[in-house]
């Protein structure tokens, strides 16, 4: 303030930065934003991308393991242990047993399974129910 100004100019001096250092925070503010959102999206899509290159790796090992199968698969002692084990196939002039354990199949073909109790409380059961915990098991 001068020696030549009086208080009510420099009030209204004052009063005309307000409005101006409010347009240049915002304009500041959208600045900060505008490099913000880009940032964000950014660190997202990296991530989708090592996530995509896990799935990669992950099936890129899956196809080796498969294509050692279908190497073993192809040798006749591997075929005839699965003829064997999975389809009950036995050389001509064998004979084959086939042994039942208990809890095996029952009569009419449906297997023999034990029941396990839920011991939730029903205030679990009405959670799991509401989140759709029941429609997907753990693990």
């Amino acid at each position: 303030m001068t020696a030549t100004d009086t208080p009510a100019a420099a009030s209204a001096r004052g009063g005309r930065r307000g409005p101006l250092f409010a347009v240049l925070l915002l304009a500041g503010l959208a600045i900060v934003l505008a490099g913000v959102f880009p940032f964000r999206q950014l660190i997202a899509q990296e991530r989708l991308v090592d996530n995509t290159r896990a799935k990669l790796d992950a099936l890129v090992v899956e196809n080796e393991l498969i294509q050692e199968q279908i190497t073993a698969v192809q040798s006749p002692s591997e075929l005839e242990r699965i003829a064997r084990e999975q389809y009950g196939m036995a050389e001509p002039g064998e004979t084959t047993y086939v042994v039942e354990l208990e809890g095996g199949p029952s009569a009419d073909g449906v297997p023999i399974t034990p029941q396990t109790v839920d011991q939730r409380s029903p205030l679990e059961k009405l959670w799991d129910f509401l989140t759709g915990r029941d429609l997907v098991p753990d693990g």
